[in-house]
Protein backbone atom coordinates (compact mmCIF):
# COMPACT_ATOMS: atom_id res chain seq x y z
CA UNK A 1 0.00 0.00 0.00
CA UNK A 2 2.65 2.49 1.03
CA UNK A 3 4.57 1.87 -2.21
CA UNK A 4 1.51 2.40 -4.41
CA UNK A 5 0.56 5.57 -2.53
CA UNK A 6 4.15 6.85 -2.66
CA UNK A 7 4.45 6.22 -6.39
CA UNK A 8 1.21 8.14 -6.95
CA UNK A 9 2.49 11.10 -4.99
CA UNK A 10 5.70 10.94 -7.06
CA UNK A 11 3.86 11.29 -10.36
CA UNK A 12 3.30 7.62 -11.26
CA UNK A 13 -0.47 7.19 -10.94
CA UNK A 14 -0.81 3.63 -12.28
CA UNK A 15 0.79 0.95 -10.15
CA UNK A 16 -0.08 -2.05 -8.03
CA UNK A 17 1.29 -5.37 -6.78
CA UNK A 18 1.00 -8.77 -8.36
CA UNK A 19 -2.07 -10.19 -6.60
CA UNK A 20 -0.83 -12.97 -4.35
CA UNK A 21 2.75 -11.74 -4.65
CA UNK A 22 5.36 -12.54 -7.30
CA UNK A 23 7.03 -15.04 -4.98
CA UNK A 24 5.65 -17.26 -2.26
CA UNK A 25 2.59 -19.49 -2.03
CA UNK A 26 -0.27 -17.71 -0.23
CA UNK A 27 -3.20 -19.69 1.10
CA UNK A 28 -6.75 -19.04 -0.04
CA UNK A 29 -7.58 -16.48 2.64
CA UNK A 30 -4.49 -14.32 2.09
CA UNK A 31 -4.90 -14.51 -1.70
CA UNK A 32 -8.51 -13.36 -1.32
CA UNK A 33 -7.54 -10.48 0.95
CA UNK A 34 -4.91 -9.43 -1.60
CA UNK A 35 -7.50 -9.55 -4.36
CA UNK A 36 -9.95 -7.45 -2.32
CA UNK A 37 -7.33 -4.75 -1.75
CA UNK A 38 -6.16 -4.71 -5.38
CA UNK A 39 -9.74 -4.21 -6.58
CA UNK A 40 -9.27 -0.55 -5.64
CA UNK A 41 -5.82 -0.06 -7.19
CA UNK A 42 -5.44 1.17 -10.77
CA UNK A 43 -3.16 -1.76 -11.69
CA UNK A 44 -5.11 -4.99 -11.24
CA UNK A 45 -3.69 -8.36 -12.19
CA UNK A 46 -2.90 -11.78 -10.82
CA UNK A 47 0.68 -12.75 -11.66
CA UNK A 48 3.54 -14.74 -10.19
CA UNK A 49 6.96 -16.21 -10.83
CA UNK A 50 7.24 -19.44 -12.81
CA UNK A 51 8.93 -21.22 -9.91
CA UNK A 52 6.04 -21.04 -7.43
CA UNK A 53 2.91 -23.13 -7.20
CA UNK A 54 0.41 -22.47 -9.96
CA UNK A 55 -2.35 -20.15 -8.75
CA UNK A 56 -5.40 -18.52 -10.25
CA UNK A 57 -8.66 -17.41 -8.59
CA UNK A 58 -10.22 -20.82 -9.31
CA UNK A 59 -7.26 -22.62 -7.76
CA UNK A 60 -8.63 -21.90 -4.31
CA UNK A 61 -12.17 -23.25 -4.75
CA UNK A 62 -15.02 -22.12 -2.49
CA UNK A 63 -15.76 -19.92 -0.67
CA UNK A 64 -12.83 -17.94 -2.07
CA UNK A 65 -13.75 -18.22 -5.73
CA UNK A 66 -17.26 -16.77 -5.29
CA UNK A 67 -16.01 -13.85 -3.20
CA UNK A 68 -13.25 -13.09 -5.71
CA UNK A 69 -15.86 -13.11 -8.48
CA UNK A 70 -18.00 -10.62 -6.54
CA UNK A 71 -15.08 -8.21 -6.15
CA UNK A 72 -14.16 -8.56 -9.81
CA UNK A 73 -17.75 -7.68 -10.72
CA UNK A 74 -17.60 -4.69 -8.37
CA UNK A 75 -14.43 -3.55 -10.14
CA UNK A 76 -16.24 -3.62 -13.49
CA UNK A 77 -19.16 -1.64 -12.06
CA UNK A 78 -16.71 0.98 -10.79
CA UNK A 79 -15.09 1.55 -14.19
CA UNK A 80 -16.81 4.95 -14.76
CA UNK A 81 -15.33 6.12 -11.46
CA UNK A 82 -11.87 4.77 -12.33
CA UNK A 83 -12.01 6.33 -15.79
CA UNK A 84 -12.94 9.73 -14.37
CA UNK A 85 -10.06 9.50 -11.90
CA UNK A 86 -7.71 8.59 -14.76
CA UNK A 87 -8.82 11.70 -16.66
CA UNK A 88 -8.33 13.79 -13.52
CA UNK A 89 -4.76 12.46 -13.23
CA UNK A 90 -4.00 13.75 -16.75
CA UNK A 91 -5.53 17.15 -16.04
CA UNK A 92 -4.40 17.89 -12.47
CA UNK A 93 -1.76 15.31 -11.66
CA UNK A 94 -3.85 13.90 -8.82
CA UNK A 95 -3.14 10.20 -8.26
CA UNK A 96 -6.26 8.00 -8.21
CA UNK A 97 -4.90 6.17 -5.12
CA UNK A 98 -4.28 8.71 -2.37
CA UNK A 99 -2.99 8.72 1.20
CA UNK A 100 -5.41 9.05 4.09
CA UNK A 101 -3.93 12.47 4.85
CA UNK A 102 -4.98 13.70 1.39
CA UNK A 103 -7.12 16.73 2.12
CA UNK A 104 -6.44 16.36 5.85
CA UNK A 105 -3.22 18.33 6.26
CA UNK A 106 -4.52 19.77 9.55
CA UNK A 107 -5.19 16.34 11.11
CA UNK A 108 -1.97 14.91 12.62
CA UNK A 109 -3.85 11.77 13.74
CA UNK A 110 -3.99 10.49 10.14
CA UNK A 111 -0.60 11.65 8.86
CA UNK A 112 1.04 8.33 9.66
CA UNK A 113 -1.73 5.98 8.50
CA UNK A 114 -0.22 3.53 6.01
CA UNK A 115 -2.66 0.62 6.22
CA UNK A 116 -5.53 2.36 4.37
CA UNK A 117 -5.91 4.61 1.34
CA UNK A 118 -8.36 6.69 -0.65
CA UNK A 119 -9.54 5.86 -4.14
CA UNK A 120 -10.33 9.34 -5.36
CA UNK A 121 -11.86 11.61 -2.75
CA UNK A 122 -14.89 9.40 -2.15
CA UNK A 123 -13.78 5.88 -1.16
CA UNK A 124 -11.71 5.09 1.94
CA UNK A 125 -10.35 1.56 1.55
CA UNK A 126 -9.18 -0.32 4.64
CA UNK A 127 -7.66 -3.66 3.55
CA UNK A 128 -7.00 -6.75 5.63
CA UNK A 129 -3.36 -7.81 5.29
CA UNK A 130 -3.14 -10.73 7.71
CA UNK A 131 -4.71 -14.16 7.69
CA UNK A 132 -7.32 -14.50 10.42
CA UNK A 133 -5.61 -17.54 11.85
CA UNK A 134 -2.73 -15.35 12.97
CA UNK A 135 -4.98 -13.19 15.13
CA UNK A 136 -5.16 -14.13 18.83
CA UNK A 137 -8.93 -13.66 19.32
CA UNK A 138 -12.10 -14.21 17.31
CA UNK A 139 -12.93 -10.50 17.61
CA UNK A 140 -9.65 -9.45 16.02
CA UNK A 141 -10.15 -11.99 13.26
CA UNK A 142 -13.45 -10.38 12.18
CA UNK A 143 -12.76 -6.66 12.74
CA UNK A 144 -10.11 -4.04 12.15
CA UNK A 145 -9.34 -0.62 13.59
CA UNK A 146 -9.60 2.38 11.29
CA UNK A 147 -8.49 5.96 11.96
CA UNK A 148 -10.99 8.27 10.31
CA UNK A 149 -10.41 11.82 9.08
CA UNK A 150 -12.92 14.52 9.94
CA UNK A 151 -16.38 14.42 8.43
CA UNK A 152 -19.20 11.95 8.09
CA UNK A 153 -18.79 8.54 6.50
CA UNK A 154 -21.12 5.87 5.16
CA UNK A 155 -20.36 2.19 5.34
CA UNK A 156 -20.35 1.07 1.71
CA UNK A 157 -21.90 -2.29 2.56
CA UNK A 158 -24.84 -1.31 4.77
CA UNK A 159 -25.07 2.54 4.69
CA UNK A 160 -24.38 2.85 8.43
CA UNK A 161 -23.43 6.45 9.28
CA UNK A 162 -20.13 6.94 11.10
CA UNK A 163 -18.74 10.21 12.43
CA UNK A 164 -15.09 10.90 11.69
CA UNK A 165 -12.11 12.22 13.63
CA UNK A 166 -11.91 9.06 15.72
CA UNK A 167 -10.68 5.48 15.63
CA UNK A 168 -13.42 2.95 15.03
CA UNK A 169 -13.67 -0.82 14.86
CA UNK A 170 -15.26 -2.06 11.63
CA UNK A 171 -16.45 -5.52 10.71
CA UNK A 172 -14.21 -7.41 8.32
CA UNK A 173 -15.68 -10.84 7.59
CA UNK A 174 -14.08 -12.94 4.90
CA UNK A 175 -16.51 -11.73 2.22
CA UNK A 176 -15.69 -8.02 2.54
CA UNK A 177 -13.20 -5.44 3.74
CA UNK A 178 -14.00 -2.16 5.51
CA UNK A 179 -14.96 0.33 2.79
CA UNK A 180 -16.27 3.80 3.60
CA UNK A 181 -17.75 6.58 1.49
CA UNK A 182 -17.29 10.25 2.28
CA UNK A 183 -20.57 12.14 2.83
CA UNK A 184 -21.34 14.41 -0.11
CA UNK A 185 -19.79 12.04 -2.66
CA UNK A 186 -21.21 10.68 -5.88
CA UNK A 187 -19.90 7.36 -7.16
CA UNK A 188 -20.81 6.55 -10.77
CA UNK A 189 -21.26 2.85 -11.50
CA UNK A 190 -22.15 0.91 -14.61
CA UNK A 191 -24.58 -2.01 -14.82
CA UNK A 192 -25.16 -3.24 -18.34
CA UNK A 193 -25.94 -0.10 -20.31
CA UNK A 194 -27.30 1.70 -17.27
CA UNK A 195 -25.45 4.43 -15.42
CA UNK A 196 -26.14 4.25 -11.68
CA UNK A 197 -25.22 7.34 -9.70
CA UNK A 198 -24.74 6.50 -6.03
CA UNK A 199 -25.26 9.72 -4.12
CA UNK A 200 -24.27 10.03 -0.47
CA UNK A 201 -25.86 13.00 1.25
CA UNK A 202 -23.66 15.91 2.25
CA UNK A 203 -23.80 16.83 5.91
CA UNK A 204 -24.97 20.31 4.95
CA UNK A 205 -24.70 22.75 2.10
CA UNK A 206 -23.56 21.46 -1.26
CA UNK A 207 -21.04 19.23 -2.98
CA UNK A 208 -20.01 18.64 -6.59
CA UNK A 209 -18.97 15.64 -8.67
CA UNK A 210 -17.99 14.97 -12.26
CA UNK A 211 -18.15 12.08 -14.70
CA UNK A 212 -15.79 11.92 -17.68
CA UNK A 213 -16.58 9.92 -20.82
CA UNK A 214 -15.02 9.37 -24.24
CA UNK A 215 -14.63 6.43 -26.63
CA UNK A 216 -12.49 4.69 -23.98
CA UNK A 217 -9.31 5.49 -25.87
CA UNK A 218 -8.47 8.94 -24.48
CA UNK A 219 -8.62 10.61 -27.90
CA UNK A 220 -11.15 12.55 -29.95
CA UNK A 221 -14.41 13.90 -28.60
CA UNK A 222 -15.14 13.73 -24.89
CA UNK A 223 -17.71 14.93 -22.42
CA UNK A 224 -17.97 16.03 -18.81
CA UNK A 225 -21.15 15.56 -16.85
CA UNK A 226 -21.12 17.82 -13.80
CA UNK A 227 -23.42 17.24 -10.86
CA UNK A 228 -24.19 19.56 -7.97
CA UNK A 229 -25.86 18.21 -4.82
CA UNK A 230 -27.53 20.74 -2.52
CA UNK A 231 -29.02 19.81 0.85
CA UNK A 232 -31.43 21.98 2.82
CA UNK A 233 -33.66 20.78 5.69
CA UNK A 234 -35.63 17.79 4.33
CA UNK A 235 -34.94 18.68 0.72
CA UNK A 236 -32.24 17.64 -1.68
CA UNK A 237 -31.66 19.10 -5.13
CA UNK A 238 -29.42 17.60 -7.80
CA UNK A 239 -28.54 19.57 -10.91
CA UNK A 240 -26.82 18.18 -14.01
CA UNK A 241 -24.72 20.19 -16.46
CA UNK A 242 -23.28 18.70 -19.64
CA UNK A 243 -20.14 19.78 -21.48
CA UNK A 244 -18.63 18.36 -24.66
CA UNK A 245 -19.94 16.79 -27.83
CA UNK A 246 -19.28 13.11 -27.21
CA UNK A 247 -22.64 11.25 -27.19
CA UNK A 248 -23.98 10.21 -23.81
CA UNK A 249 -22.82 6.57 -23.68
CA UNK A 250 -25.57 5.09 -21.50
CA UNK A 251 -29.09 3.96 -22.33
CA UNK A 252 -30.53 5.17 -19.04
CA UNK A 253 -29.75 6.67 -15.68
CA UNK A 254 -30.68 5.61 -12.17
CA UNK A 255 -30.04 7.53 -8.98
CA UNK A 256 -29.41 5.47 -5.87
CA UNK A 257 -29.56 7.71 -2.82
CA UNK A 258 -27.89 6.86 0.47
CA UNK A 259 -28.74 8.45 3.80
CA UNK A 260 -32.27 9.53 2.94
CA UNK A 261 -35.67 7.87 3.08
CA UNK A 262 -37.25 8.96 -0.19
CA UNK A 263 -40.75 10.40 -0.21
CA UNK A 264 -41.12 12.37 -3.46
CA UNK A 265 -38.94 13.32 -6.41
CA UNK A 266 -39.36 15.43 -9.53
CA UNK A 267 -37.37 15.37 -12.76
CA UNK A 268 -37.53 18.80 -14.37
CA UNK A 269 -40.89 19.56 -12.68
CA UNK A 270 -42.44 16.17 -13.51
CA UNK A 271 -43.00 13.90 -10.52
CA UNK A 272 -41.41 10.46 -10.82
CA UNK A 273 -41.86 7.25 -8.87
CA UNK A 274 -39.40 6.35 -6.12
CA UNK A 275 -38.68 2.68 -5.56
CA UNK A 276 -37.02 2.24 -2.19
CA UNK A 277 -33.89 4.42 -2.53
CA UNK A 278 -33.78 4.45 -6.33
CA UNK A 279 -35.03 7.02 -8.83
CA UNK A 280 -35.09 5.79 -12.41
CA UNK A 281 -34.60 8.56 -14.96
CA UNK A 282 -35.84 6.48 -17.87
CA UNK A 283 -36.06 9.50 -20.15
CA UNK A 284 -32.28 9.68 -20.52
CA UNK A 285 -31.37 9.50 -24.23
CA UNK A 286 -28.17 9.01 -26.15
CA UNK A 287 -26.54 11.91 -27.94
CA UNK A 288 -25.11 15.27 -26.95
CA UNK A 289 -27.04 18.45 -26.25
CA UNK A 290 -25.66 19.93 -29.47
CA UNK A 291 -26.86 16.96 -31.53
CA UNK A 292 -30.36 17.24 -30.10
CA UNK A 293 -30.47 20.97 -30.75
CA UNK A 294 -29.26 20.58 -34.34
CA UNK A 295 -31.78 17.79 -34.96
CA UNK A 296 -34.60 19.67 -33.27
CA UNK A 297 -35.25 16.75 -30.90
CA UNK A 298 -35.68 17.09 -27.14
CA UNK A 299 -32.80 16.25 -24.81
CA UNK A 300 -34.54 14.59 -21.89
CA UNK A 301 -31.75 14.05 -19.41
CA UNK A 302 -32.71 15.86 -16.26
CA UNK A 303 -31.25 19.25 -15.48
CA UNK A 304 -32.81 19.67 -12.04
CA UNK A 305 -34.04 16.98 -9.70
CA UNK A 306 -35.64 18.14 -6.41
CA UNK A 307 -36.15 15.42 -3.79
CA UNK A 308 -38.07 15.34 -0.53
CA UNK A 309 -37.43 12.81 2.20
CA UNK A 310 -36.20 12.06 5.69
CA UNK A 311 -32.47 12.16 6.23
CA UNK A 312 -30.95 9.13 7.92
CA UNK A 313 -28.71 11.22 10.16
CA UNK A 314 -31.71 12.93 11.79
CA UNK A 315 -33.97 9.91 12.06
CA UNK A 316 -34.58 8.63 15.62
Amino acid sequence: MATVVGLGLSGIPYSGPDIGGFQGNPGGELYLRWFQMATFFTFYRTHSSNNVEHRTPWTYAEPYLSIIRQFLQLRYRLLPYFYTLSWEATQKGYPPVRPVFWGASDEPAVWGVEDAFFLGDALLVCPIVEEGGRMPTAELRSTRQVSLPKGRWYNFWDDAVIEGEQQVSLEAPLERIPLLVRAGSMIPMEQGKQLILHIYLPVEGSSEAILYSDANDGYGESRLDKFRIVRSQNNLEITWEEQGNYPFPYAGVKLHLHGIKLQQAWVDDAEVACQEQIIECDRALRGSIREHREAGTPCHRFHKLPIQGEFADILP
